[in-house]
């Protein structure tokens, strides 16, 4: 359910852009189609996705699990803040977080509120520190509820259930979700960490809008679950889009290509898993404001036909 073209290229340069990637900002582009105070925003170059049909949100992302002062570290409000007023400027305007991110919630609130217009904040609830599910329906509500006074909403735009507990009939788990739902507190629904048969099952019990699963270029492992979300014009959102460490072991390719657009291989690892779907919705996430621009210069990249072959050559998908 993709929703018009690429939004327009920036026209000023941030820094940390390559050289190559600043002749791109320098010049016009058939893709430049936007208002003139859009030309500062590179993430919209990533293209649009209507979440649910209805909700659009450019591409390329933000993930708040790396804010600074999550854990309250004295003075680092102040540097969260302005990463999350950057990122809007860069033109982000889907923000990913979960409830049990620590503060990350908090700062979002203190950064953001009131939201610009058009901003979706995504939240997950039914996981707990140690990365243990907790579906139990009173778990699910009061995670809802609390990320609302957290954020300061009415609604939460995109509510995910961060991963479904086995231990819990999955009825019970989306059941309360549909209450949610119904009354008002969530928009739309999503799961993270699914199988396609647990998609399907989910589906079967509410409208699922979003799917976020671990996928990176040197992990591809679910691959049979963004198929289906193409299928079905679901969102895609990777978590741990760029890997860092695995990107040290990726093959040679990814530095060649890298090399050959002037930008780093964390780059090219975005703009490759926007050209791999159009359902895709990186969520990068970064505590440094040089490479939160990095990650929007991403979207600027275009990656040749030779490319993706020298990037799928190098990197073995599931069958």
């Amino acid at each position: 359910m993709l929703e018009g073209g690429a939004r327009p290229l920036a026209l000023l340069v941030p820094a940390g852009a390559s050289a190559m990637i600043a002749e791109k900002l320098a010049v016009s582009s058939p893709r430049m189609t936007g208002p003139s105070n859009e030309m500062s925003m590179p993430a919209g170059a990533s293209g649009t996705f209507a979440i649910g049909g209805v909700l659009s949100v450019h591409r390329l992302g933000f993930g708040a699990m790396r804010l600074p002062g999550m854990r309250g570290e004295p003075g680092s409000r102040s540097a969260a803040r302005e990463i999350l007023r950057e990122a809007v400027q860069l033109g982000v305007d889907l923000i990913d977080t979960a409830q049990v991110y620590g503060r990350s919630e908090e700062l979002i609130a203190d950064a953001l509120h009131p939201y610009p217009e058009g901003l979706v904040i995504a939240t997950k609830g039914g996981l707990r520190r140690g990365g243990h599910p907790d579906g139990r329906p009173e778990r699910l509500r009061a995670d809802c509820e609390d990320s609302l006074r957290r954020l300061r909403l009415d609604t939460i735009d995109l509510w995910q259930l961060h991963r479904i507990d086995p231990e819990v009939p999955v009825e019970d788990q989306f059941g309360v979700i549909s209450e949610l739902r119904d009354e008002g507190k969530i928009r739309f629904v999503g799961v993270s960490e699914v199988s396609v048969d647990e998609l399907h099952r989910a589906r079967e019990l509410i409208d699922i809008a979003t799917v976020q699963n671990r996928f990176n270029i040197a992990d591809q492992t679910a691959g049979d679950v963004l198929g289906a979300c193409e299928a079905d014009g679901i969102g895609f959102l990777p978590w741990a889009p760029m890997a860092m460490g695995e990107l040290a072991r990726s093959p040679s390719s990814l530095a060649s290509v890298a090399a050959r657009h002037g930008a780093t291989p964390a780059q090219i690892a975005l703009t490759w898993l926007l050209h791999r779907s159009p359902v895709m919705l990186p969520i990068p996430g970064t505590g440094s404001p040089l490479h939160l621009r990095e990650n929007a210069n991403a979207a600027l990249i275009e990656l040749s036909d030779n490319d993706l072959l020298a990037l799928d050559h190098g990197t073995q998908r599931p069958s």
